[in-house]
Order: C-alpha cells, then sequence, then structure tokens
C-alpha cells in the first residue's frame, strides 16, 4: 500500500457502502488536481495527488465504483472550461470535485472577481448534471516564497469561491483554513505544488467535507528546526535556477506546461483498474 496509513479495512469498507451515496467520481482541473509533487511511478500519469486518494477510499468495498480524472496541469479556467466541462458530463458523474481559476489568480493582472465569474459559469454548466459537486478554495500562501504576494488576492478569490458554493449548493473543501499547510514539509520542492504529504492532508481534508469515514491518519503539527540565513539563501538559489527560471521563460513563450499532455484518467473506470488511454506524460508541471 503506502506509509501514510491508508491501509483499508473490512469495516470501513461497510462504512463505504452504507454511508456514502457515490458511485460515479469525476474530477476536473488543474496541475493540483491532476496530483503534481505527488510523485508515484505506478500512478497513470506518473503522479498520484488527492484525487486518487479519495477515489481509492471512496472505492473501498464497492465493486461498481468508477473515477475519472479529466485534470492537466497549468489550465487556466477557460481551458477548463472548454476541454473539460463537456466529456465530464458526458461520463454522467454523481459526484464531481472542481478547482480551478488558480493559475488564473497567480499570473499578473489576475482579477480575482472577473476569474470568479468564470467560475460561475462553468459551476453552471456543471450544475445540470445534478452530480454533488466539491468545490475547494485556495490554500493560504502566506508562508510561500512564490506566492505569498497575491495572498490578499487569494483570499477575495475564495470568498467568490464560497459564495459560489453557496449558490449552487456544493460542498466546499476549504484549504485556506487547513492550517497543516503552513509546514514546509506539505509542498514540494517547487514550492507551488504539494508534496505527497500535502496531498494526503488535502484528501483527508475532503473525505472529511463530504462526510465520508475514511482511514487516513490526520497529519500532526511538526517542529522544524529553523535554517541558517546561509543555508536558506543556497535552497533559495537553487529554487530559483531548478524551478522558477523555467517558469518564467514558459511564461515569456506563452507556453503551458500541460501543453501535450492529455488526462490520466479520461474514462470512468474502477479505480483498481489502469485507465483506458491514460496520459503516460510526465514533462514539467508548474
Amino acid at each position: 500500500m503506502n506509509n501514510l496509513g491508508e491501509t483499508p479495512s473490512a469495516a470501513l469498507a461497510a462504512q463505504s457502502i452504507t454511508q456514502h451515496p457515490w458511485r460515479r467520481y469525476v474530477a476536473l482541473g488543474d496541475s493540483f488536481t491532476e496530483g503534481i509533487g505527488d510523485v508515484d511511478p505506478h500512478s497513470p500519469g506518473g503522479n498520484r495527488g488527492w484525487a486518487d486518494r479519495v477515489a481509492e477510499q471512496l472505492s473501498h468495498g464497492l465493486e461498481d465504483f468508477s473515477y475519472a480524472n479529466l485534470a492537466i496541469r497549468g489550465r487556466l479556467i477557460t481551458r477548463i472550461f472548454d476541454e473539460q466541462a463537456g466529456p465530464a458530463l458526458e461520463l454522467k458523474p454523481d459526484l464531481i470535485s472542481l478547482c480551478a481559476g488558480g493559475n488564473d489568480v497567480i499570473r499578473p493582472g489576475g482579477d480575482p472577481d472577473a476569474i470568479a465569474d468564470k467560475l460561475d459559469a462553468l459551476m453552471r454548466i456543471m450544475a445540470t448534471s445534478n452530480a454533488t459537486i466539491l468545490l475547494f478554495t485556495g490554500p493560504d500562501i502566506r508562508d510561500t516564497p512564490m506566492l505569498g504576494g497575491i495572498r490578499g488576492k487569494v483570499a477575495i478569490y475564495n470568498e467568490n469561491v464560497r459564495a459560489i458554493a453557496e449558490r449552487y449548493d456544493a460542498v466546499v473543501a476549504d484549504m485556506w483554513s487547513l492550517r497543516e499547510l503552513h509546514q514546509p514539509r506539505m509542498w514540494a520542492d517547487d514550492r507551488l505544488h504539494f508534496s505527497p504529504l500535502g496531498h494526503h492532508t488535502i484528501a483527508a481534508m475532503a473525505l472529511d467535507a463530504l462526510n465520508v469515514p475514511h482511514n487516513m491518519q490526520h497529519v500532526q503539527p511538526s517542529q522544524t528546526e529553523p535554517k541558517n540565513w546561509r543555508s536558506a539563501r543556497r535552497d533559495d538559489l537553487i529554487w530559483a535556477r531548478t524551478h522558477l527560471a523555467p517558469w518564467v521563460v514558459r511564461r515569456i513563450r506563452h507556453q503551458s506546461s500541460g501543453d501535450g499532455i492529455s488526462p490520466k484518467r479520461p474514462l470512468a473506470a474502477p479505480f483498481t483498474e489502469q485507465p483506458p488511454n491514460a496520459s503516460l506524460g510526465n514533462g514539467p508541471a508548474i
């Protein structure tokens, strides 16, 4: 299995059958939902992520449960709407997760109110499915070097997300209030995506938001030794050369990290099966 305390049990399987109603889960979004940062060579596309973890928990004891993940790294909300909404509806899900707009918000000039208008339009379409919709707020990025300067924009966008969720009777997975995400160990080396532990923590929170019993251990806060300035400076330089510079180059060239990447789970299939036509791309993730 894994080392994060997710071993299924007979009792949990029985709870899953009686305490959650969903049989077809479809995930939409960008790199966050694709699972970037949670590298797993045994998973489709080479990444696992919080959505795969949620699907695994939801599938326990349910032979007729199926899961699709249409998310692609780097996608702006307009492309999520154009490329993922239609295919998602065709899969006839009864549970949808949607996290969109983050890549728009972090771009210079990104207007959180205008982006929220696009999210509202996307939600209007997805709501026609009559599925339960799980809608994500963005995390509190106050301690993230690359993103801390746009914390106010994220907060405004999150308030819009909560209003949209109320309008469409969606369930909110509130990453902003997930204080564990302030810990450096929750973030991948690129400081933009989550680590395996971060994805695990978010999956547990999402299941809690859906009121689904699960066996994922909640991560306790840890004490970390502060780095001296030389060590911190060295890490910053390595990060800038390895992750920041390529991101800036792609912005200048108007390239997306998702160019040439296909959804890793394009069709709804039992979680334990390798999905047909799964993406095998594992290129740049930002």
